[in-house]
């Protein structure tokens, strides 16, 4: 899979130790829009997936992270790699640790009829809520968050991928 940008804080040189946690995420398009997570408590966009379980394979987890999260059923044979984003900055929780992750990103298909979502408790919180929206809205409102307990790389690391697939013409 191509690695389609790194992410690196450079702010971990008095780390002592590294703790890896990849994942995978989906990218559906329909009528020019793309399915997005859309956290109505603190309003940021990010793609359906998340946190890669161990013994799945990427695409596994991304599957079920889109179902989960977004109550979107991808279609199997529709999933194709799109590609990755490296991450690597200090762990906000503990100073002495890395936090190194791999974000992979699957362009697919899901069912027309989504299913309920499954949302974990902090996705409860944060009101996740499946929008198919506009990529320029979806950018723009990323860049403009002022409060969220995630880090800004990552709305902006969901901003960039947005851009790089309106650059590639894969959404206008």
């Amino acid at each position: 899979m191509r690695k389609l940008f790194d992410m690196d804080k450079k702010d971990y040189d008095r780390c002592t130790r590294t703790f890896t946690r990849n994942s995978a995420r989906s990218i559906i398009i329909r009528n020019g829009k793309i399915a997005m997570i859309h956290s109505l408590k603190y309003d940021y966009f990010k793609f359906p997936g998340g946190g890669i379980e161990n013994g799945e394979n990427p695409v596994e987890a991304m599957i079920r992270e889109t179902q989960e999260e977004a109550g979107l059923i991808v279609i199997p044979e529709t999933v194709r790699e799109y590609g990755y984003v490296h991450r690597i900055q200090r762990s906000v929780q503990d100073p002495a640790e890395c936090f190194v992750q791999d974000n992979f990103y699957y362009l697919c298909d899901a069912m027309e009829q989504p299913a309920a979502q499954n949302l974990d408790d902090y996705e409860a919180k944060e009101a996740y809520q499946l929008e198919f929206t506009e990529p320029l809205r979806a950018i723009e409102t990323n860049r403009a968050v002022k409060e969220s307990p995630h880090s800004q790389m990552m709305l902006e690391r969901e901003a960039r991928i947005l851009e790089m697939l309106i650059s590639e013409g894969f959404i206008r």
